[in-house]
């Protein structure tokens, strides 16, 4: 995928830049836009990024700068590979 032209920037909301201004706000608030990019700003503020279902608390650390917010709320469930067991299985009789 191409990158972002770096005439443009980086792409951050307009809610999350007038947030930016007000660094109080910034503590344990909601944000459902994962498409914006972390800017420096954020560094040590805890957010709640939305997931498509429930908000993840997400700490912003220096080495997050960057990327977007959508890559730290996962949407998918994490599952263990089932194996197969021998019992529960039907048998095949040929």
């Amino acid at each position: 995928m191409p990158r972002r032209s770096i005439w443009k920037g980086s792409f951050v909301d307009a809610f999350l830049d007038r947030m930016k201004k007000k660094r109080e706000s910034l503590m344990s608030r909601k944000i459902w836009s994962r498409r914006s990019s972390i800017s420096p700003e954020f560094v040590d503020c805890s957010v709640l990024i939305y997931n498509g279902k429930t908000f993840v608390r997400c700490k912003i650390t220096e080495g997050k700068v960057g990327h977007k917010f959508g890559e730290f709320a996962l949407t998918r469930r994490r599952r263990p590979h089932q194996t197969n067991r021998g019992k529960g299985k039907k048998s095949r009789k040929s």
